[in-house]
């Protein structure tokens, strides 16, 4: 197999490319001087960690046995303090060193998190639909952590490393002879090649284990998200299995790679203990003719064991470098994903105005081969009310979400104040615009800040004005922490009409000059729907509105009602003159009629028989 494939060495390397700004930054004098320091300290430190073995062999070769006691005694004791002076400050200089460029090395990973993070926001709604959450959290999870480790193992292990092997393979020549640097060169070249060869073989098994772990991870997300569904089907024995089963494949994945690492280990301790045993006879020639000291010895073998320290965890180094480079590269690949709806140059803000929403024969599709909507064209005049009705399907979500610019429109335009959306930047439009969407997500934070995203860094005072105007000041005053309860992931903690009371304070909060009111209704009951709608009625009042719904009941009020149906406009009117027309609204019209009727015929009956029920079993004791 390989080792690597041209394109994966590449991308690594752009991977080394990209991060290197954030470690040199500009026009940042401390982080630059930071980095010029820790080289310093790291040449300091390679420095003393090669003199060691010298003053350590010269201790030894003064304690042999001489003439003159006070010699004898004075010059090994003089050795061995700057023995163990060499010792510390190689210990010391390399601490430092690492102290001096965590700042760096922490920055750079705050930055590029930072930036991935606000990439990612930047995307559109189709990237993050096609995506799994939890799979995205850990590209940018590792890749932040993969900055780190192989920052620390380049920096401070692989390039120190060789660079000692270089001074030592020049002392070794230059001091004995060139066999012992060429058996040292050797013995490292093998230890390498070996190490190298054996660890991309083992990558496949790294590989297996990120991509289950990656699975794992997203089921296991999905599934703690979506909790009550989990709960309402009594599914959780098959959510367990799903887990049990990535976790299986984790298990053997990680059975092989602790397996072929322990044949590493073994493989690395042969060539090591080959070469120092040749050098050993070398030195031992060298002492029996009398060339060598028992001091030159010590000082070879300590070399040879001082190199194969850090060269006994290369495999591992190595490993870690190049996953953390594959991390790193995963998570910069997302950089490269292309922002499908982006500003134009130099776009202006949209303009304050009163809030006319204009469509002109728009045409979309979510894909090329389906078109949603169909030469659609409507106007809606500043401070009125315009509804959307129609079957599931023929497009009225996608109007929103045309008009917030989540997607350019294929053809058309959609206008607000006479501004083309595309021209305008997509902050100033989306600040113009408030929705209550029939699935109000929160926060996992309290009520508080869910209600003051509406504006972030809105007052207390502000916060609580815009509950009054809600309806839900008084529910959050009846609970045991008030503003400052937590509702939970996704406000499950919350009920659907006290979710949607918080969105609408939210909106409140804002205060758009354009409201959405997409479907906010359609999954309360009716006595909450009446006192929801009595609230958003509020709300909308001096608002260009748009109402998106299900249930006709809640779009009699609208100034104009339009009808869609296979992306096109079917029927539109006020209710009044789509109910004479008797068309397609009025049709639906009379459904939901007959369907809200059924259900209120069912439930008195149930009443009735409740009722029934105790007086049937009273007759029948007394029988």
């Amino acid at each position: 197999m390989p080792s690597s494939s041209p394109r994966a060495d590449g991308g690594h390397f752009r991977a080394l490319l990209r991060i290197a700004p954030y470690l040199w930054p500009k026009g940042e004098v401390e982080l630059r001087a930071r980095v010029v320091g820790a080289l310093v300290l790291l040449a300091a430190a390679k420095a003393a960690n090669v003199l060691v073995p010298i003053a350590y062999a010269r201790a030894v070769d003064a304690l042999a046995p001489k003439e003159g006691v006070g010699a004898m005694v004075t010059v090994p004791v003089a050795l061995l303090l700057g023995y163990g002076l060499l010792r510390v400050m190689a210990s010391v200089f390399g601490e430092l060193r690492n102290a001096v460029f965590a700042k760096v090395q922490a920055r750079a990973g705050r930055r590029v998190a930072l930036r991935v993070f606000e990439h990612l926001h930047a995307l559109s709604m189709r990237f993050h639909m096609d995506r799994a959450t939890g799979g995205l959290s850990r590209v940018v999870e590792r890749g932040v952590r993969g900055i780190a480790t192989s920052l620390n193992f380049l920096l401070f292990n692989i390039i120190p490393t060789v660079i000692e092997i270089l001074f030592v393979a020049v002392i070794l020549w230059w001091v004995f002879a060139a066999s012992f640097a060429l058996t040292m060169l050797g013995t490292i070249v093998a230890y390498v090649a070996f190490t190298l060869a054996f660890t991309n073989w083992r990558l496949r098994f790294r590989r297996t284990m990120n991509a289950v772990d990656e699975e794992a991870n997203t089921k296991a997300v999905d599934s703690l998200l979506n909790y009550e569904t989990v709960k309402y089907f009594g599914n959780e024995t098959h959510e367990a299995r799903r887990y049990e089963e990535s976790l299986t494949r984790y298990e053997r994945a990680y059975v092989r790679s602790e397996t072929t690492l322990n044949m590493l280990n073994a493989g690395q301790a042969l060539i090591m203990a080959i070469g120092l045993t040749v050098t050993m006879l070398l030195a031992g020639s060298g002492i029996a003719r009398g060339t060598m000291t028992v001091g030159d010895l010590v000082m070879v073998n300590t070399y040879l064991i001082q190199l194969y320290l850090p060269l006994n965890i290369l495999g591992f180094a190595y490993r870690e470098i190049k996953q953390g480079l594959t991390d790193m590269e995963q998570m910069f690949e997302l950089l490269e994903v292309p922002a499908e709806v982006r500003d134009a140059p130099g776009a202006p803000a949209l303009a304050r105005g009163a809030g006319e929403i204009r469509f002109e024969d728009v045409r979309f599709g979510y894909r090329p081969d389906r078109e949603i909507l169909k030469g659609v064209s409507f106007t809606v005049p500043p401070g009125r009310m315009l509804a959307i009705v129609g079957p599931t399907g023929a497009g009225k979500s996608t109007i929103s979400r045309l008009l917030f610019r989540f997607y350019d429109a294929t053809g058309g335009r959609v206008t607000v104040d006479g501004q083309d959306v595309r021209d305008v930047t997509q902050a100033s439009l989306r600040a113009a615009i408030g929705v209550v969407p029939q699935d109000t997500v929160l926060f996992n934070d309290t009520i508080r800040y869910n209600i003051a995203y509406g504006r972030p860094g809105a007052s207390d005072a502000e916060v609580e004005a815009a509950a009054r105007h809600a309806q839900v000041h008084d529910f959050v005053l009846r609970l045991p922490e008030g503003y400052a309860t937590r509702v939970g992931e996704r406000g499950l903690k919350l009920s659907g009409g006290e979710k949607q009371r918080v969105a609408i304070a939210r909106t409140i909060l804002k205060d758009p000059r354009i409201l959405i009111l997409d479907e906010a209704t359609s999954a309360l009951d009716t006595r909450t729907e009446q006192e929801i709608q009595a609230a958003l009625r509020d709300v909308s009042r001096n608002r260009t509105t748009l109402v998106i719904a299900h249930r006709l009941s809640t779009v009699v009020e609208a100034d104009e009602i339009i009808v869609l149906q296979d992306g096109r406009i079917a029927e539109r009117g006020t209710h009044a003159s789509l109910i004479a027309a008797d068309g397609l609204y009025a049709e639906m019209w009379r459904r939901q009629a007959q369907a809200v009727a059924a259900a209120e015929a069912a439930a008195r009956a149930q009443a009735e028989a409740d009722l029934d029920r105790p007086r049937g079993r009273a007759a029948e004791a007394l029988a």
